[in-house]
């Protein structure tokens, strides 16, 4: 069996789960992305340890860096859903770029096709937000659209020649 239609047969498999068992989809996927930061972060703290010696000032600073991603971790394997959390914060960002390239476009008043687009970039950033506030409320929809999805990715590959 080839790449491809294994790939797909896996995607199939995980966009059900996803779509059948949405809360704990969400809820695995935020153990599994906790347990990477905390292992990352203590790998990330004993190399500021190592370089300690070397330079003191980054070691400090790599050493926080390694306390905070085994923080993070934590609080996404205990309280915090990883999917909805990291979907919102990227759309947030997108968002927030899009709103301020929006209103840069309509400030510079460059031409008609300009203040046009400004303005669709500008709806764009404040659906994005929305879409934000959407991710982070409802972790559950948020899965469910990861589940199709995987679905649809997974019948691409099984159908791919």
């Amino acid at each position: 069996m080839d790449y491809e239609k294994t790939a797909g047969i896996f995607f199939l498999v995980l966009g059900l789960i996803f779509i059948l068992f949405p809360m704990f989809s969400s809820e695995l996927v935020s153990i599994i992305v906790g347990l990477s930061l905390v292992f990352l972060g203590i790998s990330i703290a004993f190399t500021g340890y190592t370089l300690k010696e070397m330079r003191k000032e980054i070691a400090i600073i790599v050493i926080l860096i390694g306390i905070l991603a085994i923080i993070l971790g934590i609080l996404f394997i205990f309280y915090i859903n990883a999917i909805s959390f990291i979907v919102a914060f990227q759309f947030y960002i997108v968002g927030f770029i899009m709103i301020i390239l929006g209103i840069c476009g309509l400030l510079s008043k460059t031409g008609k096709i300009s203040n046009f687009t400004s303005i669709l970039i500008l709806l764009m950033g404040i659906v994005a937000i929305a879409l934000a506030i959407f991710a982070g409320n409802n972790p559950l929809y948020l899965a469910i659209i990861i589940g199709i999805v995987l679905i649809i990715e997974g019948v691409a590959y099984l159908l791919d020649d």
